[in-house]
């Protein structure tokens, strides 16, 4: 199956044009969140991010087994070896069972990024349910002498795989520097070098998820989980793996150290990483205490927040920056996104109600290839949206009786906006684009711009006043045979 897709390799650090290790299938792995706490803005974007990529691939008509794991165990504060269990620290404080903690948060998750129109991966394993299964993973690395057993733990040697492979590659680090920077941690004088990770932990007496395995009675790392799920539904080698970015260092390194020393060979061909949701400049997360839960946003209950914000609204703010760029929160961008929004909304409710004339006075410019050039340009979905502002322009000027167009026309138009703006961007229109709570009054919105259209066209002054939307230009192309959108 051939495809023009190109995306941006972190590894390589370059673009790629895309091609499947399996023709006509693509196995794609997205670390998921880590269950003990709301989802906040941040967690929103690499669901939304992967969700464009997971859309886009099955729209080109690829076979996709898209996972995305859950973690529910073994992810330490500080992202290190040390301090608690981030579930298990919720489920102390909380008087819960940990598995307790990791259902209440899981399904207040899928219910937050449901909202935003996420579709479901294929498939999306538990750290705790593969615990074999990294047991099994962890014997390989030890057998091929890349780790070692302390106290009843195992550690990655970091400083040995280097000799041989590079550890760094991804992040472009070196790890001379990092072993300058990395300071010795209270507790951690069992590890060879500070800069090792654990691979298998024992467990203190006080420490409430543990399981019994050849060195202790313990519980897995954080690192190895996905290298682990990755392979284990996806096989030694797969297409894609993503994240944010802040996963690249270490998270990601010591996937590709750990897929190497376990099987010979990496396991991912396409790294690719969203950037970061900020607010006042500083990465949005839990660890900094600085971050917005989409709950908030839905129903504008955060002291930062001046308004709700309905779903579609956070999803559309998320799609007008390219995936790779830095998105920094403000209550005025979110609420240019909510214009910008509804009037797209508006032109392709005008575009329904649009009456086809016998003959077209204008010749409409090639939007889908324009549209399709942008997605295969590393999913570059501000300039779809630039590109369907464009078309919004002509259904507004066919509206106001400007320009004549066809059922040829009008068919393309509705067309291109079905396949990009709803099947594609995965934007919902309607009340079911709102929050549920406030669908009347984000319906009224539409409705009331609408009314305002209809009277601007009313013949009381002499003069036809136009409100047209806001659009980027862009060329028209006539060297590619265009697809059909």
């Amino acid at each position: 199956m051939e495809n023009n897709l190109t995306i941006y390799n972190s590894l390589s650090r370059r673009k790629e044009l895309f091609r499947p290790l399996h023709p006509g299938t693509v196995g794609m792995y997205v670390c998921g969140p880590t269950v003990y706490g709301d989802a906040h803005l941040g967690h929103a974007r690499p669901a939304i991010t992967f969700d464009i990529l997971f859309r886009y691939l099955t729209h080109l008509g690829y076979k996709v087994r898209y996972v995305r794991n859950i973690t529910d165990v073994g992810h330490l504060e500080h992202d290190a070896d040390d301090g608690e269990d981030k579930i298990a620290k919720k489920a102390r404080i909380e008087q819960l069972e940990p598995m307790e903690v990791v259902q209440m948060y899981l399904n207040r998750y899928h219910h937050d990024v449901e909202a935003l129109n996420v579709l479901p991966p294929s498939i999306e394993p538990h750290a705790s349910g593969h615990i074999i299964e990294q047991i099994e993973y962890i014997k390989k690395i030890l057998d091929a002498g890349y780790a070692y057993e302390s106290c009843g733990s195992v550690y990655f040697d970091v400083e040995k795989y280097n000799r041989d492979h590079k550890y760094g590659k991804l992040s472009g680090r070196n790890i001379d520097d990092l072993i300058s920077q990395t300071r010795t941690l209270d507790g951690q004088d069992e590890k060879r070098n500070p800069l090792d990770f654990a691979l298998w932990k024992k467990a203190a007496p006080e420490h409430i998820m543990h399981w019994p395995s050849p060195w202790s009675e313990g519980f897995p790392g954080w690192h190895l989980e996905c290298s682990t799920m990755g392979t284990k539904y996806l096989g030694d080698t797969f297409d894609i793996h993503g994240g944010g970015l802040d996963l690249m260092f270490p998270h990601h390194e010591c996937e590709i150290a750990q897929s190497v020393a376990a099987q010979g060979h990496e396991a991912v061909r396409y790294w690719m990483h969203n950037n970061m949701i900020t607010i006042n400049g500083k990465k949005m997360g839990k660890s900094y205490g600085n971050f917005i839960t989409l709950e908030q946003f839905y129903e504008g209950s955060h002291p930062l927040l001046t308004q709700p914000y309905a779903p579609m609204v956070i999803r559309f703010f998320i799609l007008q920056a390219h995936y790779r760029s830095t998105v920094d929160f403000s209550n005025e961008a979110l609420q240019a996104s909510e214009k910008a929004l509804l009037k797209m909304l508006d032109g392709y409710r005008r575009l329904l109600n649009l009456m086809p004339a016998e003959t077209s006075t204008v010749e409409l410019p090639d939007f889908a290839t324009a549209c399709y050039e942008a997605m295969d340009d590393d999913l570059n979905t501000p300039q779809v949206i630039a590109t369907l502002f464009e078309a919004c322009k002509y259904i507004n000027q066919a509206t106001d009786g400007l320009i004549k167009l066809n059922a040829d026309d009008i068919n393309h138009l509705r067309h291109l906006f079905d396949t990009f703006l709803i099947e594609i961007l995965g934007v919902k229109v309607g009340a079911e684009a709102d929050n549920g709570k406030d669908s009347k009054a984000f319906e009224g919105a539409v409705d009331l711009l609408l009314e305002v259209r209809t009277n601007a066209r009313l013949p009381k002054t002499g003069q036809r006043p136009t409100l047209s939307a806001t659009s980027s230009p862009h060329s028209d192309s006539t060297s590619k045979t265009p697809r059909t959108a």
